[in-house]
Parts: structure tokens; sequence; C-alpha cells
């Protein structure tokens, strides 16, 4: 069935709104963790011809418009993946600058073809555009302040650390008064005021608990007190562990099964609210702050620098699926079935075949992306003459 019409008939049936954004465990690896780096390491075979998908035109067509978004930067950046080089997206990419969108189908049939990545079995959650009440200046109501990143907030090597050990990229922190590096304020120190009256707020939220879950998204819209819409996005981290409260409090016994509180973004919001010193203490667990910029485009931007659109942008581990390249996903949740262009990525979406589709906005989209929660196959469309290439190397 395609993605449309089960929207439709999800809607219609759905009285409850769910959201479960970080009660469910990381699933779907289709790798064992360490056993390989990336796809370029990882088995690969070769499978259906796109022609024997069945893509529904509409499908196509919202992956076609994904797609030739995608082109400037897939021609000008590493794959860390290791499947393809810039290059070899060139063919496809100048087809598609004038290709009709109508006669998609036929696009992804002429330049594609598909590969199984590992076993190619996948696990897709799905992720949406929080909105909640916001102002660009503090007044009665909206207090909860929202931060650009603080110039001080850099990376480096801590002075106790040894060289041996000093790989990758520097961890983030500050250096404090004695020129001493330290890790950056945690979620309590900058909701006790360390960041406060330096001009670094770009605008105020309404309500800490809508604005917390928001920072989880990475991304979302401010409905302003006139009315109007202001969209923030992802602009930095401060460095500090992520901690996902909703297991934290399924482990205490605070919601779920005996609780009256479900296990879902609304069982843990109804927890908090009912218990706000407790639920205050809980969400501080989670020492990590997500810092905002506005944003000026028509959609959150993805890790590709590029819009995610409804029903057509998927986060992958671009080390298993390169940036821009289309995803067949079929899976056991009808509504997730179809293409989608891997534009994104997110800190729990590790390894092969490992996806979180992107529904937009507003109470559907929220409603489908709390619920979805599936199984199913993947396949990754490469650039005909990629498997070929890749086999003759191995």
């Amino acid at each position: 069935m395609h993605k449309s019409m089960v929207i439709a008939m999800t809607l219609a049936l759905a009285a409850c709104v769910r959201m479960v954004p970080d009660t469910r465990p990381v699933q779907g690896v289709a790798l064992p963790p360490g056993t390989v780096s990336s796809a370029a390491f990882a088995p690969i075979e070769r499978g259906a011809d796109v022609a024997s998908l069945g893509l529904a035109p509409d499908d196509a067509g919202t992956a076609l418009v994904s797609f030739i978004e995608s082109c400037p930067s897939i021609l000008k950046r590493e794959d860390a993946s290791g499947l393809t080089f810039a290059e070899d997206w060139r063919p496809a990419c100048e087809a598609a600058a004038t290709w009709p969108v109508s006669d998609a189908r036929r696009f992804f049939t002429s330049y594609f073809e598909t590969a199984r990545v590992g076993d190619g079995a996948a696990f897709a959650t799905g992720y949406f555009e929080p909105e909640i009440r916001g102002s660009r200046t503090r007044m009665p109501g909206y207090d909860v302040p929202i931060y650009a990143v603080p110039p001080e907030l850099v990376r480096a090597w801590p002075d106790d650390m040894p060289e041996s050990e000093r790989e990758g990229r520097p961890p983030l922190g500050r250096y404090n008064a004695g020129g001493a590096f330290v890790p950056f304020y945690d979620r309590t120190e900058i909701e006790l005021g360390a960041l406060e009256n330096r001009g670094l707020e770009i605008a105020w939220a309404a309500d800490p608990v809508e604005f917390f879950f928001l920072q989880i998204q990475g991304s979302g819209l401010l409905r302003l007190p006139d009315g109007s819409l202001m969209r923030i996005g992802y602009a930095g981290q401060n460095g500090r562990e992520y901690v996902g409260i909703g297991r934290v409090m399924r482990e205490r016994g605070l919601i779920g099964e005996g609780t009256p509180y479900e296990t879902s973004m609304q069982g843990i919001m109804a927890y908090i609210r009912d218990h706000p010193a407790e639920g205050r203490d809980i969400m501080r667990l989670n020492k990590s702050w997500v810092f905002f910029r506005e944003l000026n485009s028509d959609g959150p931007l993805g890790s590709l620098g590029v819009p995610v659109r409804r029903e057509a942008s998927v986060a992958v581990d671009p080390k298993f699926v390169p940036y821009g390249a289309p995803v067949f996903l079929d899976m056991e949740t009808d509504v997730a079935d179809g293409l989608w262009i891997a534009q994104d990525t997110g800190g729990a979406i590790k390894g092969a075949n490992r996806f979180d589709t992107f529904w937009g906005n507003g109470r559907d989209a929220r409603a489908i992306a709390g619920e979805m929660s599936t199984r199913g196959s993947a396949l990754v469309l490469l650039p005909r003459g990629t498997i070929e290439r890749l086999q003759a190397r191995r």
C-alpha cells in the first residue's frame, strides 16, 4: 500500500497520539557492532532490478525532487561508506536536473542498481519537526532560553590525556579561568544560569518540557505570539553525554506496565508534569544540551545540509549508506514502504540497515513518527556499475 494511503487510514483510526523518542532500544543493525567499520568492508550483494520494485509514481517523484536537492552536496563530498566516489553520481545528477518529475520512475530505473548491505534486514523508526510556543524576546510566559553556540565551546585535548591516546577529533569543552581545558557546562549548570545575560538567546520557549523534547529532535518550529513561525535548527551540542530518560524511567518503574503512564512521549510528559520536581531531576540526567540557530529554509536542515522532506528524507549511518543515495524500504509497517533519500543522520542511527524516516510537522507527523518502529528489508540504490566495481575490487 502506498505511504499516502496508509497515512490517511492511520489518522482516521488514531484517536491517541503516541511518540517514543528515546524509549526504544537501538535495533536493526544487521552487522554486529565492531564487525566492520563501514559498508566498504561489509558483504555487498546485487539486489532486485529497480524496475521490479514497483515504485509508485508519486513516491518516485518526491524522491527525485529530494535527490536533485542533494546533488550539489554529494558531488563534492567524500563518501564515508567507501562504496562510491563523488564522480559516480555525476551522470545521474546531470540527468536529474532536467528530468520530468512525472517520469521519475524511469529516472531511477535508468541510472541505478540495487545493493543489499549485509543481510539487508532493516529496522526503521520515525522522526518529525515539533512545534512549540516561543518568542523572539523574553516576556511573561516565555522564560526558557534557547541559546546559540557559545564562543568558548571548542575542541581540544585535556592536558592530562597522553599523546598516545589522542586519536580522532578532540572532545568538546571549554577553558576555565585557570586555563585548563574542562568539560563544557551540562544541562543542570545551563538551566541554573551558566550562560545567562550574555546575549546568546536567539528566542525563548514557553514550556521547558516541550523544549526538552525539541532538543531531542534537533530542530523545530516556534509558534510566536503573533501566530507566525520561527524555524530553528541544530547548531551544536555541549559535548556532554546523552541519556534517554524514557529508558531510565521504565527501569525505575515510573512508566509502562503497572503505572498510569504509558511508555511514550505522552506518558513521559504526563509523569513529569504530575511530578514537577522529580521530573526536572530526571530531565537533568540527560547532560546533553543542544544549541540552535534560526533557519530561513523551507524545511529543517539534515546532515547533508539540505532541507529534509516529508516522506522523502531518511536518516542513515553515512558509514553504511552514501549521503544522497536512494533507499528502498519494504517494512512490516507499510506506511514506511517505498523510496527515500539519505539526507540525515542521528545519534541512535548506527550500523547497516538502520533508518529513521522523516514525516514533516503537525499532529499527523507526530502520530506517524511516534508509532514508527518496524522491521523489514532495505536496498540501497547505487549508480550503475558500482556493484561490479566493488566485487572486482574484492
